[in-house]
Order: C-alpha cells, then sequence, then structure tokens
C-alpha cells in the first residue's frame, strides 16, 4: 500500500510547528541540564536498559538497544558516559553511524519506574583497555565502547510508559503467542533451516552474552 499525504498538511517549518504546537512549558524548558546531577546519577545506576539513537552522514536513523545489570553505562565523570559494548552480531551499525556523524541519543530507562531519562551528546568509538576493563563481565572484557559527551540531559515524563503500561504484569505477551526469532529469521533470510536457527540463537542466549 502507497500512502499519500495532502501537502497542506505538513509541517515543515520550526516556526509553523511551535504555532501548531503551542508554546513549549517553561519548567520543561528549565529541567534542561548540560552536566549530570545526583538524581542524573543515581537513575544511571538503576539502569539496565539504554536505547542509543544514530544517523548516518545522509541522515538515515537507527536506535539500538542496550542492556546488562542495572549501572552497566559507566559514569566517568559529569559530562562523560561509557557504554560496554557487549557481544553481538558484528553489523556495528550505532558505531558505523557515529564515525560519520557523532550524534547520539540515549533513553534510559528503569524497571518499574514510568519517568525515562534522556541524554543528548556526542560520540566516539573507543577500544581503550584502560577505559574497557572496568566494565568486565564473566572474565570478558569488551573490545568496544562509546564514550559519549554530554551536551544535554533531562528527565522525561512517565505519560508514555504509563499508557502503554510497559511495565505492569497484567499486560505482558505470553512469549509463545508470537514467532521465536529462529523461526522469523529462517523464513525472512531463506538461508537456514527453523531449527537450525533455533538452535543457535538458544545457544547464543545461553553461551554468547558476554
Amino acid at each position: 500500500m502507497t500512502v499519500t499525504t495532502n501537502d497542506a498538511v505538513l509541517i515543515d517549518d520550526a516556526a509553523e510547528l511551535r504555532s501548531h504546537i503551542g508554546p513549549v512549558n517553561p519548567i520543561a524548558e528549565r529541567k534542561l541540564l548540560t552536566r549530570l546531577d545526583q538524581f542524573c546519577r543515581d537513575f544511571i545506576a538503576l539502569s539496565p536498559f539504554v536505547v542509543v539513537a544514530s544517523s548516518d552522514a545522509d541522515g538515515r536513523a537507527d536506535a539500538s538497544p542496550r542492556g546488562d545489570a542495572p549501572g552497566f553505562v559507566r559514569i566517568l565523570d559529569d559530562s562523560t558516559l561509557l557504554i560496554p559494548d557487549r557481544r553481538g552480531n558484528n553489523r556495528v551499525d550505532t558505531f558505523g553511524n557515529l564515525l560519520a556523524s557523532p550524534g547520539v541519543g540515549l533513553l534510559f530507562m528503569v524497571p518499574g519506574i514510568a519517568e525515562t531519562l534522556r541524554v543528548n551528546g556526542r560520540a566516539q568509538v573507543t577500544r581503550d583497555p584502560a577505559l574497557l576493563e572496568p566494565s568486565t563481565v564473566q572474565e570478558r572484557t569488551p573490545v568496544t565502547g562509546l564514550v559519549v559527551a554530554i551536551d544535554e540531559v533531562f528527565f522525561h515524563c512517565g505519560k508514555a510508559l504509563i499508557r502503554s503500561k510497559i511495565w505492569d504484569p497484567a499486560v505482558q505477551v505470553e512469549r509463545h503467542s508470537f514467532p521465536s526469532l529462529g523461526r522469523i529469521v529462517a523464513e525472512q533470510t531463506k538461508a537456514i533451516g527453523v531449527a537450525e536457527a533455533e538452535a543457535n540463537l538458544e545457544e547464543a542466549y545461553r553461551l554468547r552474552l558476554y
């Protein structure tokens, strides 16, 4: 299906957008920080999950989930974070984007808390053993990581997570109600059988998290 939109209803100008949406809440303007305060530090220390948003030189966007034990994103100082890179599929989409366009957006989440923490800044890919060694887990030290220089940081209200009920066990989807990733990969790629794909995935989850 092709979706067409009447140009008359598109917004392509910043002033028009502000006029359509209305003025920004003055408290929302003032909550923007340029460095981590203690609230931000404590939230990051509690967070086991962050989404990393980036884009390439042509503006093609990507969002990548990163997760580990709470506090896996390390605070190097009030304006610098380190995100260790755990074992994956070696696509390195985020790293490739950041080599061309260093702007990055982070969204930290904490299970059970509706509010999120947003960090915007610039990131570099590091292979410095001195920076990466403290992120060793199960005797495996990450070989790369992201050093994020913070430009702005602020808490985001919980309306989206409240509406989605994302932390409510009552709305949790039963795993069997959706196809396994092994089956999806097998059917999408036509390069591997379902049984083999599911066995590979189970082994990766069991043995290759780090």
